[in-house]
């Protein structure tokens, strides 16, 4: 278990007081300390389990309060993510600066468990590995589920699959894109929509560009947003194409009001490449409309191919 110092200035207290301290931002892959949702303070049970912490602010810059009174469920779907990178370096002994690509991410919260407290979410995670692949003796790729739990109750679950690589053979396999990424200046955002259909308040945190289509959008890449492009990169992050998920299921509720993605299904099928549109659609799943949840299909399209498909399941705010 990472442990940190026992406070100095605390002589005569009975008990010791445990200081919490965030992950290092390096083990989840975040250049900025406030988006770090990991705590340091986890343990292994065996080859396959752990327990760790987290903690969700009250008030976030992007993941902020939906309808002003429900945790975001997207912070689920960072926590997971940087549940991942935590456990391959800490837990699998996988270097800094390994390279890792995300198959799956797939999460579901309990909207009546989401509302935001009188202090931020101190939450608890019990994570189970599988499918745990080594290639000359080192991490090559892992399956992992996770249930995320605060004051005894699980508030969400969630699962993902990722494979990871050496810097050696990350710049071997990407290598043209890599040059092409350095040499380019990056492009202007596209015109955004008016964020009030994507349950944004500001153009800056809108990330779909409208078409003649209702229900297809062009991707808006704003490099310069320091939530979902929080580090340089040569492709566009996951979490921006889950965000276009989310963005674009709002704008099927008629009367825009605030909804929770509740559920998320997503299936990563190859990188977003920064020269190229990507193209976002929606369509009816199963069971839309009818019932409490809506569940909707959003598909990324960039170059006539499949970026990533992610099943999203829509409810409205609990009321009470």
């Amino acid at each position: 278990m990472l442990q940190t110092p026992a406070p100095t200035d605390l002589v005569g207290t009975e008990a010791l007081v445990r200081l919490t301290t965030t992950a290092p931002r390096e083990y989840v892959h975040r250049a900025a300390l406030a988006e770090v949702f990991l705590t340091a303070d986890w343990s292994r049970t065996d080859e396959a389990h752990f327990t760790l912490s987290a903690q969700w602010p009250r008030g976030h810059s992007f993941f902020g309060p939906v309808g002003g009174s429900h945790y975001d469920p997207m912070l689920a779907a960072e926590t997971i993510r940087q549940v991942g990178a935590l456990l391959a370096h800490v837990g699998f002994d996988v270097p800094l600066g390994h390279q890792f690509l995300m198959w799956e991410l797939n999460y579901r919260v309990v909207p009546a468990l989401l509302p935001v407290g009188d202090a931020p979410a101190e939450l608890r995670l019990d994570v189970t590995c599988s499918d745990i692949r080594r290639r000359a003796g080192r991490l090559a790729g892992l399956s992992y589920e996770v249930v995320i739990s605060e004051s005894g109750r699980a508030i969400a679950t969630g699962d993902a699959r990722y494979i990871c690589t050496s810097p050696e053979v990350y710049r071997r396999l990407r290598a043209d894109r890599l040059a092409e990424h350095s040499a380019a200046a990056p492009a202007p955002p596209t015109a955004p929509v008016e964020p009030r259909r994507v349950g944004r308040h500001h153009d800056f945190d809108v990330v779909l560009t409208p078409t003649e289509r209702d229900d297809r959008w062009r991707l808006r890449v704003n490099t310069r947003h320091p939530v979902l492009f929080d580090h340089p990169g040569d492709h566009i992050p996951g979490m921006v194409l889950l965000e276009a998920a989310r963005q674009a299921v709002h704008t099927l509720t008629p009367d825009g009001r605030a909804v929770l993605p509740v559920a998320m299904d997503s299936a990563f099928h190859r990188y977003a490449e920064f020269g190229s549109p990507c193209w976002i659609e929606t369509e009816p799943a199963v069971g839309y409309p009818g019932g409490v949840e809506r569940l909707i299909r959003v598909t990324g399209r960039q170059d006539d191919e499949i970026l990533f498909t992610a099943i999203t399941t829509v409810a409205d705010l609990p009321t009470g």
